[in-house]
């Protein structure tokens, strides 16, 4: 068994690009252009963004699941220019480097575990995870403000 991190799809974002500023607040969203370097991760992209670049700052359900007490939504930013990560058999750079606060889930989408580790941790910690069959998946989220990442899920291999 392993696992692969993958990041959000592009489509669901696309439209809040085209809105106005009026727009976006309306839905709870804003347009946001990056400040400094790596202070605005893409959860499409996987990657940092450069400072001047162009984002949206929107909420997130990253956890949907009805039955599950563990439903669960928040921030993340979306690069206009993003192309969506491959699933990857190990996390990308901007994970590696971050602190991170992981959730991992059965099947049942209930968390069986929780812990923040340093961002350099994290492949090895999902191995250890996933090891164990009754993980499903694991969210990764910026541990300072509790920010959805990424997630990994189950591969059968």
């Amino acid at each position: 068994m392993t696992y692969r991190i993958e990041a959000l799809p592009l489509e669901p974002f696309t439209a809040y690009f085209a809105m106005t500023d009026a727009e976006l607040a309306e839905v709870g969203a804003r347009r946001w252009v990056a400040d400094a370097p790596g202070r605005a991760p893409c959860r499409v992209s996987l990657q940092d963004t450069e400072a001047g670049e162009a984002l949206v700052l929107v909420n997130h359900a990253h956890l949907t699941d009805p039955a599950s007490p563990y439903r669960a939504s928040g921030p993340i930013f979306v690069r206009e220019a993003a192309v969506r990560a491959e699933p990857a058999a190990e996390a990308p750079e901007m994970l590696r480097k971050r602190p991170l606060s992981l959730r991992v889930y059965d099947r049942s989408n209930m968390m069986i575990e929780g812990q923040v580790i340093e961002g350099a941790d994290l492949d090895d910690r999902l191995a250890q995870w996933f090891a164990n069959p009754a993980v499903a998946q694991a969210h990764i989220h910026f541990a300072p403000r509790g920010c959805y990442l990424a997630r990994a899920v189950r591969q059968e291999t």
